[in-house]
């Protein structure tokens, strides 16, 4: 039956063509009538598949069918791409990837968060440069105003006497001691009064000064110690006068010590003026701007 398939038909022999020496070939090449080759005709050298990929392996009878006919096409055609390539496909699988990769591009790796430390130390840090921008503008600001700010002078008219308050000073408006015409303090802690006194004479200054400290020490202070400071003649303003400071201390462990300045000065009138400072708890900044007040008098 292979014979009867296999035999050629067509075109029909010529009578009268001269025989081949190797006699009649049949169809695709196979030489004799035989079927078959006892010896199996070598395998051709197929060309590579498309984009190298692997063939697959193949029984011996495959190979013998496909020596004899050729590849079939449905595994010719294998892999072929339909277009030609135009350097556009993307380098990973495509199988790997989402649908919108595949439309736009891979996704990219997130970049990596700031340690959580690292942002506290960057807020703290923030924070205190801040703080301390509105600290600094609010001290250049109160600065600035207080150095803008002329100086209060206070012009006691019945004592005869002008003075000019220190910085943080500001004038009271009656004298917690009965006599006294104005007066000027810092808080509680430091205050200087002024009023019109009796007629004195130079040469009495100091005894007069020293019975104004010991009355006012006694009315004030209340001391169980009392010790001298200071007691010399002076001139503020032109006006001759006298000075006597004294400090008191107190047994008891509640009350600190206390410090007292009484300056006497005489006025153009033939009066005088009686200047009375005091500071409790007694400090080196009280005295120093009692001191500064009175002998700035005017």
């Amino acid at each position: 039956m292979d014979d009867q398939w296999m035999r050629r038909v067509w075109p029909p022999a010529e009578e009268g063509s001269r025989p081949s020496k190797q006699g009649p070939t049949r169809p695709y090449g196979v030489p004799d009538g035989s079927p078959r080759s006892s010896t199996p005709p070598a395998s051709p050298q197929w060309p590579s598949r498309p984009y190298g990929g692997r063939e697959p392996d193949r029984d011996s009878a495959e190979e013998s069918l496909t020596g004899l006919y050729g590849a079939p096409v449905a595994e010719r055609e294998v892999d072929r791409p339909v277009w030609p390539s135009l350097g556009l496909e993307s380098p990973e699988p495509e199988d790997d990837l989402p649908p919108s990769a595949r439309r736009y591009r891979a996704p990219e790796t997130p970049p990596r968060p700031m340690p959580r430390w690292l942002r506290r130390l960057l807020v703290g840090g923030l924070a205190l440069v801040c703080s301390a921008a509105v600290i600094g503008a609010v001290v250049v600001t109160v600065l600035h105003r207080a150095e803008s700010a002329p100086p209060t002078v206070i012009h006691d008219q019945i004592a005869g006497v002008a003075y000019t308050l220190p910085p943080q000073w500001r004038e009271g408006v009656v004298a917690p001691v009965t006599g006294f015409t104005s007066v000027a303090a810092r808080g509680d802690s430091a205050t200087v009064m002024a009023r019109p006194g009796d007629r004195v004479d130079p040469p009495n200054l100091r005894s007069a000064v020293i019975d104004l400290s010991d009355l006012y020490a006694q009315l004030l202070l209340h001391g169980d110690k009392v010790e001298v400071l200071d007691d010399r003649a002076v001139t503020v303003g032109g006006r001759p006068g006298h000075t006597r400071a004294v400090r008191a201390e107190y047994t008891d462990v509640v009350n600190e010590p206390a410090f007292m300045r009484v300056t006497l000065l005489t006025r153009p009138d033939g009066g005088s003026t009686v200047l009375l400072g005091l500071a409790h708890p007694d400090r080196p900044q009280s005295r120093a701007e009692i001191e500064g007040l009175m002998w700035g008098a005017r």
